[in-house]
Order: C-alpha cells, then sequence, then structure tokens
C-alpha cells in the first residue's frame, strides 16, 4: 500500500517536471520584440493627431515622430502601422494594454515614468508654458494663478507637474480635458473661454501664428527631453535597437535637420506679421484665390506655395512697384517677364503666370537627387537671390565638411556671400545672402498658416462639462459631487477607452 502511494507520488512528480521543463523551453523558444516585429513584418505605432507628432501634410503622412518613426521601419525592413488616437489618454490606454509597439504622444521624461514603461528620448526637448489672453492680466507667478483654474492636457506631464505643486500651493486648481490637445487649448484661450492654459513649448511655437491672441507668461521647472513611450510588458530587444539608430541619426545629423525642418522657421512671423497676414488671407486673397489654383494646376504645384511667394513679394498687391523697378503681385523684373514671356507685369493673370513659370524653371535646376522638401527650399532661395549665388553657397558648405543637399547647412553659408573674404572665393561674387534665408522662412510659415486656414474648418466644441463621463462613478475632473472645485485623479483615467478601431481587433503583439 506504501509503495504503490510511492510510486504515484514517483508518477506526479515525474510528470511535473516535465510539465515544468516543456514551459520553460516554450518560455526559453519565444522570439524577442524585436524578432517578433520582424517575423510580422509590420511596426505598430499608436499617436495623436498633432503637427508637433503626425498629421497628414500635402504628400501625405508626416510630423517630426512620424518621420523619425518612418525611418526606424525602413532600417528594420518593415511596414510602419500607425493607428491614431483621440488624445493622450487613448495613447496610455493602448499602451497598457500592449497593443501597439511604440507610442507617440508629445510626453516628457517625468519621475515614475520609467516605472511603467520603457522610455525613449525623440531628440527634442520642450518646457511648460502658462499661457494668457493678451490684453488680459498677466499671470507671472504661481501664485497668481490662485483664483483661477489652469487647463492642461490629459495625461501630459503638464498635469502631473501641477499635481506635485499641490503640496506647496494647495489651492491651486486645474482641469485635465480628454478630447483637448494644445491648439484646442490655445483656441479657448484666445476665445476667452478659458484664462489660463499650461502647454509644452514645442506646441505653442508650432500654434502661435494661428492664435496671435495668446501670449506665453512664464515656465514651470527645466526643459524636459520628449520621449516615446514602449510597453512595459515588452523586453527590451526593441528599445536597445531603436537607441542605436537614435544615436545613429544623431551624429550623422539627421535628428538636426529634422528639427530644422518643422521648427526653423517658427519665428518669422511676429504678432502683427500674423495679424496682418490673417486680414490679407480674408480681404486680399479671395479675389486671386481661383486664379492661384488655376495656375499652380497648370503647373503641378502647389497653389498654396505659390500663393505663399506671392504674398511675401507684394502682399497680393497687384500694382506694387519697388524703387529697384521690379513690379506687380510676383515682383518680376523686367528681364525675367521677357524671359518667361509676360507682356504686362501689373496684370494679376500675367504676373501669376509668370511667378509659377519662373519658379517652375527655377525648380527643375535643382539636382534631382535632392530629397523634398530641402529641394523646395533651395528652389526658393533661387528664385530670390539667383541659382549662381546658391550654387555658391552650396560649395562653400561642402568645402566646410557640410551636406551641400541639406538646406539647413546651406543656410549658414548664404548670409556669408555679404563678406569678402568669403564672397571673393566664389564664382559669382558679392550676394546679400541673408535675403534668401529669410525669404524662405517667411514663405514657409506663409505656407504653414494657408495650409491651416484653408482646411476644412471644425466645429469648436465647449468645454465638457464633465471630462471623465466615460469612466463610471468619476466625476469630471476639478469637480466634486457638490460641484465644489477639486483636483483631478489621474488614476480615475487607468481604464480610459481605446480608440474606435480597436474595437474588434486583438492584441498586435
Amino acid at each position: 500500500m506504501v509503495l504503490n502511494l510511492t510510486h504515484k507520488l514517483l508518477i506526479r512528480w515525474k510528470a511535473a517536471w516535465i510539465l515544468l521543463i516543456a514551459l520553460l523551453t516554450t518560455a526559453c523558444s519565444r522570439p524577442d520584440t524585436l524578432s517578433s516585429i520582424k517575423a510580422e513584418g509590420v511596426l505598430h505605432v499608436i499617436t495623436r493627431n498633432a503637427p508637433s507628432i503626425y498629421f497628414e501634410g500635402r504628400d501625405g503622412p508626416t510630423g517630426y515622430d512620424y518621420e523619425l518613426a518612418r525611418m526606424f521601419a525602413d532600417e528594420l525592413g518593415v511596414e510602419l502601422r500607425v493607428r491614431e488616437a483621440r488624445d493622450n489618454t487613448e495613447v496610455i490606454s493602448v499602451l497598457d494594454r500592449n497593443y501597439a509597439h511604440i507610442g507617440m504622444a508629445g510626453i516628457a521624461r517625468r519621475p515614475g515614468l520609467e516605472e511603467k514603461y520603457h522610455v525613449i528620448n525623440s531628440g527634442l526637448e520642450a518646457e511648460s508654458v502658462i499661457i494668457y489672453r493678451r490684453n488680459s492680466p498677466r499671470p507671472e507667478t504661481i501664485e497668481d494663478l490662485i483664483g483661477s483654474t489652469v487647463h492642461v492636457v490629459a495625461d501630459s506631464n503638464h498635469e502631473y507637474q501641477l499635481q506635485a505643486l499641490s503640496d506647496d500651493y494647495p489651492e491651486l486648481q486645474w482641469e485635465a480635458h480628454s478630447g483637448l490637445d494644445a491648439a484646442g487649448l490655445m483656441e479657448r484661450v484666445q476665445s476667452g473661454d478659458i484664462r489660463v492654459a499650461l502647454i509644452a513649448s514645442n506646441e505653442l511655437a508650432l500654434n502661435h501664428v494661428f492664435y496671435p491672441r495668446v501670449k506665453e507668461s512664464f515656465t514651470l521647472g527645466e526643459p524636459e527631453k520628449l520621449t516615446w513611450l514602449l510597453p512595459g510588458q515588452q523586453d527590451d530587444s526593441l528599445k536597445k535597437r531603436m537607441q542605436a539608430f537614435l544615436q545613429k541619426q544623431r551624429e550623422n545629423g539627421t535628428l538636426a535637420q529634422l528639427s530644422e525642418r518643422f521648427y526653423g522657421h517658427l519665428d518669422r512671423l511676429t504678432y502683427v506679421g500674423a495679424r496682418t497676414f490673417t486680414h490679407h488671407v480674408e480681404n486680399r486673397l479671395p479675389k486671386y484665390r481661383d486664379l492661384f489654383q488655376e495656375t499652380a494646376r497648370e503647373h503641378g504645384l502647389d497653389w498654396r506655395l505659390l500663393a505663399a511667394i506671392g504674398y511675401q513679394e507684394s502682399h497680393w498687391r497687384p500694382n506694387a512697384v519697388s524703387p529697384t523697378g521690379v513690379r506687380g503681385l510676383m515682383m518680376l523684373t523686367r528681364t525675367t517677364a521677357r524671359y518667361v514671356g509676360i507682356n504686362n507685369r501689373l496684370d494679376p493673370v500675367d504676373s501669376i503666370q509668370g511667378g509659377a513659370r519662373y519658379f517652375t524653371m527655377v525648380y527643375r535646376q535643382i539636382p534631382d537627387d535632392i530629397p523634398e522638401p530641402d529641394r523646395t527650399w533651395f528652389a526658393l532661395a533661387s528664385y530670390n537671390v539667383g541659382y549662381g549665388h546658391l550654387e555658391d553657397a552650396r560649395r562653400l558648405a561642402e568645402d566646410a565638411g557640410k551636406n551641400p543637399d541639406r538646406w539647413m547647412d546651406v543656410k549658414e553659408f548664404l548670409p556669408l556671400l555679404a563678406q569678402k573674404e568669403w564672397y571673393s572665393r566664389t564664382r559669382f561674387g558679392y550676394a546679400r545672402g541673408h535675403e534668401p534665408v529669410i525669404y524662405v522662412q517667411n514663405i514657409r510659415r506663409y505656407y504653414d498658416v494657408l495650409a491651416w486656414m484653408t482646411e476644412e474648418p471644425e466645429t469648436l466644441e465647449p468645454l465638457p462639462e464633465h471630462q471623465f463621463a466615460d469612466i463610471e462613478g468619476t466625476p469630471a475632473a476639478g469637480q466634486a459631487d457638490d460641484d465644489a472645485p477639486r483636483k483631478p485623479t489621474i488614476e480615475a483615467r487607468n481604464e480610459a477607452r481605446l480608440p474606435d478601431d480597436f474595437g474588434m481587433i486583438p492584441p498586435v503583439l
């Protein structure tokens, strides 16, 4: 009897060992995250739509983070598959469920973030900035915020900053908005719906020209690195490969080039300039919009680029005349007009047609192997200063060990053409080289605003009374059951909604 029981125990023990060995073998043979991505052939990214991260440009999806992710996917040899969330809350919710490989939400580093996620620096930094409406009382310190509600984007580092300040400033009140981004907060500050908001400095820079009545007050804390987040459930194989990729892009100048592409022209439009431009878009552009569109279509151009050139040249004034004899809406010289076959420079039809013809000719001179958007920036510089002077600056850049095919590098050398020690070394000599740099930067900014203003307008939603109505039992941030102000509970969003297209989609990892 005892022998029989012992035999049974030995059999069960042996079976348990076999099962354990099988489990260990299975665990050991399970591919790591990087291998799984390569096996599937897809890098899954969750992000939100924002000019600082990811948006639809004239040639398809773009944005600083998107372009970087696309290059990383190309290096891995896999497809980049992007799903769009409505806000940071949804991005975080997807990552918490391990439904994506990378989350891009413009979130800065903060204490505790690395305890939950693998954190990668994206190559940019930003500060948290208090904004208010121009011509209203300016808050200059945290104490000045007492008595007002500070509005922030939900699941942003700004929300955590305010929570950390609550120990020293218990009367400080804030409200976190799911479903709103920085632009939405700026819109409401400009309209006067809210008094103050806290947003990231990079998002302020990108959106400021669209909301010229919004002003920066003061910053909270030091600049923080912006990050990509990887689910904490992943192993570190993807993180290590991504860190090596980003280090290479940092060393070869790609990160700096991306930063210049999306942020390098943002300081060219002042408050007065933005207000004037907006006024002219509403009052002057309608007279010529159809003409810009028809002419651009004929030459295969983006009409907003052609219109931006026209505004830089004459502020859309068909009778404009410069002291040097340049005339018309596109400010053509007599020689250029003759070259492109234009008879009457003061006629808007002739002038816009001449400008489009000349820009097309100049664009075709730029080497085909220079990628966009740099090729367009070079063409604009050439349109302004002449192809010969542009080539001089490209040669100077190359001689200095810079990349002559990169606008970021060449624009450093164009202003040097006004200095004898530099232009004496060139073929075409002296040029007022700072002018094409300003010219290109201005047109880039005008184009940004035109692209934004000519999109289909969205209805501005009123501020929700209950920010977290979809979370059962959770009152709105900043509201207690008795409607008295209270601080939001970040943890209340742990069970936040997923994007709509995740409803019937199982985890991909």
